[in-house]
């Protein structure tokens, strides 16, 4: 994923020196100064590692040095997820830190298999044209743009529960946001719904356990540790209402800050297609096959099936030439291979950690450091996770990727001080779902702020986020600390 340190090192960057200082015999360029920094990050925590601290085992070491190294490559070097993630991977299993079983058997672990599944799923009912159409047909009603843009956050949340990947429903949901431009015609709600579209489907993938990467990280990381993993249904029970109060509390504040009285009671005439004729049969078909995934996926529980069986269950059936008219091989050709590998590549990262038994000694010595200052009540030590992994984003840039590293270098240790790690581990999870403040934070922000012309600044996007920030931070830290325990979740 793109970065902002990607775009200023293909720009001719230098540290000049002050009118009057000193000049070191040359000016030295933007990925001169991010090599040296990082080369000289990597030999401390080398020193540190292997020299300075002791009561570490070897693979304890290993792990450790793959972590940091990784997690400077993926922030000062600015290198590619995957590869980084893979190479992490196959040191761990090189250096027998872990198994090389368990390197490839992170190839076939369940979590990678329900996203094939997901994506499968997701490229039959983009390719149908089914969401937009469902989409037209649900908003066709409203005709004042103010009621058009909560119906429209209410739509693109829904879909978080049938499409796996933020990047794919920016990319179902465009169409809709160039019908709904074009039959509106007014530029300043072009503005804002060019902000609505990326902002809702970030916000509201935290609702479903599908949603992103990070949340089957998160769930990895809870089940290693011990904790009751939450399933798709307890996912969308303890996370759901989280994503679409956040996700409606954008939607309120493009609507009172970036649309002027006049634009919010524009009334206007959809001309985009004929939302009344109905539906073929073969989209009712599918229709029907997704309504019956998800239903199955929510009561996993109840019959027993595993989450990737039902998925994979699902997929074949919905991509059947019978049923959805598009061949099984065509729909593997969209899946998301290279955000897989990387899933891959962290899940053997996140194994390390935990079975050398490296996450456990972090949080020991973490306890040790910080009850020298005294124990901090639970909800400060929330609110300290919540807020490092909501500004995650400025120097993460990938989703998982965050996940990753803020589990267990802040959740896990910080449980140590008497919070339940499932909690700790959720909360920084949601918290990384937060990446809208520039525009390389995530694809979909990219995607639509990349139209030319321009639909929006960056000035507009860091001002909606600085706005969200607040509000973000401390609906979930709320409900961390009181919702979730009423609900059985971390009491």
């Amino acid at each position: 994923m793109t970065s902002v340190r990607a775009i200023a090192s293909e720009r001719d960057i230098v540290i000049a020196p002050a009118s009057g200082g000193h000049d070191f015999g040359a000016q030295m360029p933007l990925r001169q100064v991010r090599l040296l920094t990082g080369s000289m990050l990597l030999l401390f925590a080398a020193i540190l590692i292997f020299v300075a601290a002791d009561g570490l085992t070897l693979p304890m070491r290993f792990a450790l040095m793959v972590f940091a190294t990784t997690l400077v490559c993926w922030t000062i070097f600015d290198l590619p997820e995957t590869p980084v993630a893979l190479a992490g991977a196959l040191a761990l299993g090189a250096t027998g830190t872990v198994s090389e079983e368990a390197v490839f058997a992170a190839l076939g672990n369940d979590i990678v298999w329900l996203m094939i599944a997901a994506f499968v799923i997701a490229s039959v009912l983009q390719a149908s044209g089914l969401v937009e159409r469902l989409t037209f047909r649900l908003l066709a009603p409203f005709r004042r743009v103010s009621s058009l843009f909560w119906a429209l956050t209410l739509t693109i949340s829904a879909s978080a529960f049938i499409i796996p990947s933020t990047s794919a429903r920016a990319a179902i949901f465009m169409p809709v946001f160039l019908g709904l431009t074009a039959a509106i015609g007014r530029p300043g709600v072009t503005r804002a719904l060019a902000l609505l579209f990326p902002s809702a489907i970030l916000l509201s993938a935290a609702a479903s356990l599908t949603g992103a990467g990070a949340h089957l990280v998160a769930v990895d990381f809870i089940r290693r540790s011990g904790g009751n993993a939450p399933d798709f249904f307890d996912w969308a029970l303890l996370a759901a209402p989280f994503g679409l109060i956040t996700s409606l509390t954008a939607c309120g504040l493009i609507l009172r800050f970036f649309l002027g009285a006049e634009d919010r009671n524009a009334q206007f005439e959809t001309a985009m297609r004929d939302e009344r004729q109905p539906l073929l049969v073969q989209e009712k078909t599918l229709l029907a096959v997704t309504a019956l995934i998800v239903l199955a996926l929510a009561t996993s529980g109840l019959h027993g099936i595993a989450l990737p069986f039902v998925a994979l269950i699902g997929a074949l059936v919905m991509a059947s030439e019978k049923v959805s008219g598009m061949p099984f091989r065509k729909a593997l050709k969209t899946v998301e291979w290279n955000l897989l590998l990387f899933l891959a590549g962290t899940l053997v990262i996140g194994e390390a950690l935990m079975s050398t038994g490296t996450a456990a000694l972090l949080a020991e010595r973490a306890i040790g450091v910080l009850s020298l200052v005294g124990k901090p009540p639970a909800w400060l030590v929330i609110l300290f996770t919540v807020i490092l992994a909501t500004l995650a984003h400025i120097v993460v840039a990938s989703r998982t990727a965050r996940a990753t590293v803020l589990i267990p270098a802040l959740a896990l240790p910080l449980a140590g001080l008497g919070v339940d790690p499932a909690v700790l581990i959720m909360a920084a999870t949601l918290g990384s779902g937060f990446c809208q403040t520039l525009m390389v934070s995530a694809k979909p922000v990219a995607l639509f702020g990349g139209m030319e012309p321009p639909a929006f600044t960056p000035s507009d996007l860091m001002r909606l986020a600085a706005m969200l920030l607040v509000p973000f931070i401390g609906l979930l830290t709320l409900v961390a600390v009181v919702i979730w325990p009423l609900m059985g979740f971390g009491a």
